[in-house]
């Protein structure tokens, strides 16, 4: 200690050791972070970077701390609080960023969501619920939506969410720079023209890849109600995985346009706004007159065609019949997905489905999670072909 009483600046170690910790701590919460967003939370970069700030004025060596640090700045919404617990306790489980400390329990109040903004009262006993074990998760795959409890459907609701909803790509007729492709004369000649005339180097251009238009129609029915709701939230997937190449409308006894709606990357809020736009949920089915109202549009025209319905037609099958003989001819694809071909002993015999199915190009079940995820590979493979021909009653069979 010198005679004045006045420390001496640290050693150069120190220094180097407390910027070390630091970077060290800031890497172990930026992953906790980018394990969030592959869960499903919605912890973008400015929320990460606010996280990391609260963490900077506490002590990371507190557990307490950490979460409320993260729950208070990564959290979107009141959905991402059970799957926060969850990647909480895996990410930081017996780890700690700085010195090892026992591992705590930490109780945490779970909000329930209900369908269409309708909130369950909160008992704040109620524990975060432990994740699914690989055995029942492949259960409820399999189990018809239909049949659920509230809990495994909100279970399916949150799987849905996660749903990759990728597309197959296809070449676009725009132009895009590469490295390898065909020459781009005008590129070519403007680099000549910046340096003087003399031909520096030959450009090359390529084909953009862009996906293919999906344009889905989700019966909103009195015969459809068990199982619209998941059909919309995998409605939703697409639309965020897809958000330009994906339109999505409702058909009961009008049909109506709910795409903006479901752009919300928050799938409460998007379901929220989506039932708040439809003003026939429940109604009548009039797919004939729908079909014939939405060829006036020019979004089927090339686009793959998917249909969600059971085929209870109240209107004119033969009108039915007739829109579905021009969607086989305007679109690339037709899909209808009838939720009851999951059941074995089905066979299409109301009018309805009679009259569309020799224009159907594939007829596949959407009752479970397992046949929304194969509708997701079928839009994602790429086969080419147009509809028109005979369907095919085993594709994608669930």
């Amino acid at each position: 200690m010198p005679e004045n009483g006045v420390r001496g600046p640290a050693p150069a170690g120190n220094d180097a050791a407390r910027g070390g910790e630091r970077r060290g701590v800031a890497a172990t919460m930026t992953g906790f972070a980018r394990t969030l967003r592959a869960a499903g939370v919605g912890a973008d970069h400015q929320r990460t970077q606010s996280f990391l700030a609260a963490v900077g004025h506490l002590d990371v060596a507190d557990e307490r701390d950490v979460y409320w640090a993260g729950r208070l700045t990564l959290c979107a919404g009141r959905d991402d609080l059970p799957v926060y617990d969850r990647c909480f306790a895996a990410y930081f489980s017996g780890v700690r960023p700085r010195a090892p400390r026992p591992a705590m329990t930490v109780s945490v109040t779970r909000p329930a969501a209900t369908p269409y903004g309708s909130r369950e009262p909160e008992d704040a006993g109620e524990r975060s619920a432990p994740p699914a074990t690989a055995s029942e998760t492949e259960v409820l795959r399999h189990r018809d939506v239909a049949r659920m409890s509230e809990e495994e459907r909100r279970e399916v609701h949150r799987l849905l969410a996660m749903l990759r909803g990728t597309r197959a790509r296809r070449r676009s007729r725009r132009f895009r720079p590469s490295y390898r492709g065909t020459l781009d004369a005008r590129r070519t000649v403007r680099e000549a023209l910046r340096h003087g005339g003399e031909p520096a180097r030959l450009l090359s251009r390529a084909r953009r890849d862009r996906p293919w238009q999906v344009v889905l129609v989700v019966d909103v029915s009195g015969s459809m109600a068990a199982y619209a709701d998941t059909l919309l939230r995998l409605a939703h997937a697409l639309v965020v995985a897809e958000p330009g190449a994906t339109e999505v409308f409702t058909a009961g006894t009008r049909l109506t346009r709910v795409t903006a709606p479901l752009r919300h990357r928050d799938p409460e809020t998007a379901m929220e706004a989506c039932s708040a736009a439809i003003p026939d949920w429940s109604g009548g089915t009039r797919l004939g007159e729908e079909l014939r109202e939405l060829l006036r549009l020019p979004d089927p025209r090339g686009a793959v065609v998917v249909i969600a319905s059971d085929g209870w037609e109240r209107g004119s099958a033969d009108l039915l019949g007739a829109q579905m003989a021009r969607l086989s001819r305007l679109a690339r694809r037709v899909i209808w997905v009838n939720p009851h071909k999951g059941d074995p002993a089905y066979r299409p015999l109301t009018a309805g489905m009679r009259a569309a199915l020799p224009y159907v190009t594939d007829f596949v079940p959407g009752h479970s999670l397992a046949a929304f995820e194969r509708l997701a590979a079928l839009l994602a493979d790429g086969r080419a072909g147009r509809a028109g021909g005979p369907f095919r009653g085993g594709c994608a069979d669930a």
